[in-house]
């Protein structure tokens, strides 16, 4: 079960032994209820159909499903520094998959990250997987063995030494794998040891931690790779990508709405911007096939339930900049990014985002948005009929001082942010 590289493959990015987080599962009545309420109503009674709605909110086929292989059948190739890594075969093929597997082994694989045979590294978020209630695991195992086997063989991690030693995971799970719900805000805090959140606030907590594993890319990590719990979703660069901040404080800051957050999960499009990187597929195989209470338990959970929750703050006024460094990076602009989001950054429907209301200008950090213009960003195909066409690199077209001019004029006219971006900083993400 896995999560993208980068947004949700960042996880797999610090895959080994001083790679990923302490999650844990907290085994609280209000957790357990928030469980067991999760997907449509005519899933309850069918394991099977309830087991499949898990296995999309868990965005397994993202790490275990190729572009052009069987599903569920492994060998999608996940980069990190530590070497390579590769989805591996979740079929019930005997040979190469679980089919000798039983429910209590999967569930200790994704509670303890433990199989019948091996440790497994945390490249598997088996971190945030052990807040998962036995009835889901066990929901999941059934759907899971229901699955078509495919006789794929599996592909060993290419590791360096001293990563490739599997025993030494079992030292960093002993210091780092925690039995603790991360907390998307200082809620925890604010409501006391009696407080309680609402129903929506839990169930989202379910949603987003355990099965949707967010922390493992948006929280910073401290330098054996463990979780930041001082900081939780407040963001993390651990690929091209960065994952973006998603405290309740971080989404208002650049003027996310309950509703906006919800559009956003079902269709990888609001006025905030479109799903691009590694979030791209996290909507493509699991936030679209969420319910409207799920997505909205999740956006409340995110978003803060409890007074005074931050509101969205409104489009920034222009940032600091002087003329002369605003007029160069407009005429980068009107060269190479007006025909197709627009002479004043209207945007243009199936075409390409608007400017205005862009989270990404709104970051503080440039770091996105400094790759999704040297990288370019391809087409996507959106739930429904919207798409958005490819949009080019300019690496090749651009000198890092013409990029750093644009992005400036970006952030300044559209963002609210200073016009501070450096060729520096441009050439140092090339």
């Amino acid at each position: 079960m896995r999560r993208p590289i980068t947004l949700r493959r960042a996880l797999l990015l610090v895959g080994a032994t001083l790679a990923l987080s302490a999650c844990g599962k907290h085994d609280d009545s209000a957790a357990m209820s928030a469980a067991a309420a999760l997907g449509p109503q005519s899933t309850a009674a069918d394991p099977l159909a309830r087991g499949r709605y898990l296995v999309k909110a868990a965005d397994c086929a993202a790490c275990h499903t190729t572009a052009d292989g069987a599903p569920f059948a492994g060998g999608v190739k996940l980069a990190s520094p530590f070497g390579t890594f590769y989805g591996t075969n979740i079929t019930p093929d005997k040979a190469h998959g679980i089919g000798n597997w039983s429910a209590d082994d999967l569930y200790k694989a994704l509670h303890d990250g433990v199989t019948p045979t091996k440790q497994l590294y945390p490249a598997m978020p088996y971190t945030s997987y052990r807040q998962l209630s036995r009835a889901d695991s066990d929901a999941i195992y059934a759907y899971l063995m229901a699955q078509k086997p495919a006789a794929v063989p599996n592909h060993e991690p290419e590791l360096s030494f001293p990563f490739n030693l599997r025993f030494g995971v079992r030292f960093w799970n002993w210091v780092f794998l925690k039995d603790a719900w991360p907390d998307a805000s200082n809620q925890a805090s604010a409501r006391g040891a009696a407080a309680t959140g609402s129903a929506d606030w839990y169930r989202g907590r379910y949603l987003a931690s355990a099965l949707g594993h967010c922390a493992e890319c948006h929280t910073p990590r401290g330098k054996f790779g463990q979780l930041d719990g001082a900081k939780p979703l407040a963001g993390a660069a651990l690929g091209r990508i960065a994952a973006p901040d998603i405290t309740p404080h971080g989404l208002a800051a650049r003027g996310w709405t309950a509703a906006d957050l919800q559009t956003f999960f079902a269709t990888g499009i609001a006025p905030q911007g479109s799903a691009f990187g590694e979030m791209f597929p996290v909507v493509h195989l699991s936030s679209q096939y969420l319910t409207h209470d799920d997505l909205r338990a999740m956006s409340t959970y995110l978003l803060g339930d409890q007074p005074p929750a931050p509101q969205p703050l409104p489009q920034p006024q222009s940032g600091s900049a002087d003329a002369a460094q605003l007029e160069a990076g407009r005429n980068v602009y009107l060269a190479v990014c007006a025909g197709c989001h627009g002479l004043n950054g209207e945007g243009k429907p199936h075409v390409a985002v608007p400017m205005h209301a862009n989270s990404t200008l709104r970051q503080s950090d440039a770091h996105n948005l400094i790759v999704a213009m040297l990288d370019g960003i391809g087409a996507q195909d959106f739930p429904g009929l919207e798409r958005m066409q490819d949009m080019p690199g300019f690496a090749t077209q651009l000198s890092d001082e013409e990029l750093a001019q644009l992005a400036s004029y970006l952030r300044a006219t559209w963002g609210g942010q200073p016009a501070d971006v450096t060729a520096d900083a441009v050439k140092a993400l090339r």
